[in-house]
């Protein structure tokens, strides 16, 4: 750790352990911090839909105690995204706040970066409803010094409900394989989740004889690709491979490839999963050729608690929910959880009974959590953009013969 970092770590921790109110005994408070404002915002709502969802359906209460909920936004209007400073000052002052016992989030896994060691000093339980990046917690996956660095005390403290890139990245390219893709043209956006999964797809693609014609990295902050898309075009891919987010111009990248007559087919991954995406774009530019893979089921295909969960959402709010609105849910469902289990209200107590969790019967179905805080679901699903919406096309299956060196390269 450098000076700086340890310095302002022990900064934090006198203003964490020496200045705080005293709790309240009775109350606890769950927090997440997510970006509620800019493109992200249509998601984000349907997230925070479904925390307070499984709040209200507990009753407000979890155990001997009762539950508070504070909805953080860690973006600002002026960036139109999450940013570094309003994702530390929200773990800051959860940390600083005696009640708060578990922080929902963060959306963006470049987010997650800055709040996790923060976050990891008070022994805070978090947990993401959509980060992906490997980094984060598998050890040899990442950067160097991941995922220890985000662990100053040595201790887990995050989790996620949702499978990560390492999933993802391989059984994306395996897909394109058996589609017949012989030569693909990969873009990121250079951020933590885009270029990370971007570059599990680009390896995975050569491992299994996929021609890469080039993999570059976009300015997210441009108006326009149109250039690029010259270059992708002259090459002649039969498949563009789009890591990064509708809030790092995956719309924008569509519709200029559209725009230069790119008759190859588009691939994106769960960051993109989202209606904002196909209205960026345009729906007719999608149409039949864009394919988005996610990490679980899409909401019209959860059975089980998970198919009662959107209809529920749907008599609730008038609409079928985003697709990481049951995250939401089973991320608060485990927070609510982990409070009955631990029956005190300590924060360290409360993150070991999550950490513990491995038959959790939710809406996502019967998981738990590994050594890592990853959940042991390995279900992954393609969809197709049609008639302006995303259309289910399969399963991935992580367990298939196929997919056994995927897995694997990733472990």
């Amino acid at each position: 750790m450098s000076n700086r970092l340890f310095g302002a770590s022990v900064l934090l921790m006198v203003a964490v352990f020496g200045g705080c109110r005293p709790a309240d005994p009775s109350v606890v408070k769950i927090v997440s911090s997510l970006p509620r404002t800019g493109s992200a915002k249509q998601q984000s709502d349907t997230i925070v839909g479904g925390i307070r969802m499984a709040i209200e359906e507990a009753g407000g209460k979890a155990g001997p105690f009762r539950v508070e909920y504070l909805d953080l936004d860690d973006s600002t209007a002026a960036a139109g995204q999450w940013t570094s400073e309003a994702e530390a000052a929200n773990a800051r002052r959860a940390l600083q706040d005696p009640d708060v016992v578990a922080y929902i989030g963060t959306f963006n896994s470049g987010a997650a970066k800055v709040s996790m060691p923060i976050l990891n000093l008070g022994d805070l339980l978090m947990i993401s409803p959509a980060n992906t990046a490997v980094g984060l917690t598998k050890p040899g996956l990442g950067a160097p010094g991941e995922p220890e660095v985000y662990r100053p005390t040595g201790r887990l403290n995050y989790t996620r409900v949702v499978p990560a890139d390492d999933l993802q990245g391989p059984l994306s390219a395996d897909w394109a394989k058996r589609r017949g893709v012989r030569k693909v043209y990969i873009l990121d956006d250079n951020e933590v989740y885009g270029k990370g999964i971007a570059d599990l797809f680009d390896e995975r693609c050569r491992e299994i004889g996929i021609e890469v014609l080039g993999h570059d990295s976009i300015d997210a902050k441009a108006q326009e690709f149109k250039s690029l898309m010259a270059s992708v075009k002259a090459a002649g891919p039969d498949l563009v491979y789009f890591g990064g987010t509708t809030q790092s111009k995956g719309g924008q990248l569509a519709k200029d490839m559209a725009s230069a007559g790119i008759q190859a087919l588009l691939m994106v991954p769960d960051g993109c999963r989202e209606q904002v995406f196909i209205d960026s774009a345009g729906a007719a530019n999608l149409e039949g050729r864009c394919f988005v893979t996610f990490g679980g089921l899409p909401p019209e295909k959860l059975t089980g608690k998970g198919a009662e969960f959107v209809e529920r959402y749907k008599t609730k709010h008038g609409e079928l929910p985003e697709a990481y609105a049951v995250y939401g849910y089973e991320a608060a469902c485990v927070a609510l959880r982990a409070i009955r289990d631990a029956g005190v209200k300590d924060r360290r107590a409360i993150t070991d009974a999550a950490l513990a969790l491995d038959d959790f019967d939710g809406a996502l179905g019967d998981w738990g959590f590994d050594e890592n805080g990853d959940t042991t679901m390995r279900t992954l699903t393609v969809s197709a953009v049609r008639g302006g919406k995303f259309a289910f096309e399969e399963v991935l299956d992580a367990n298939a013969p196929d997919a056994g060196s995927a897995r694997a390269d990733a472990r």
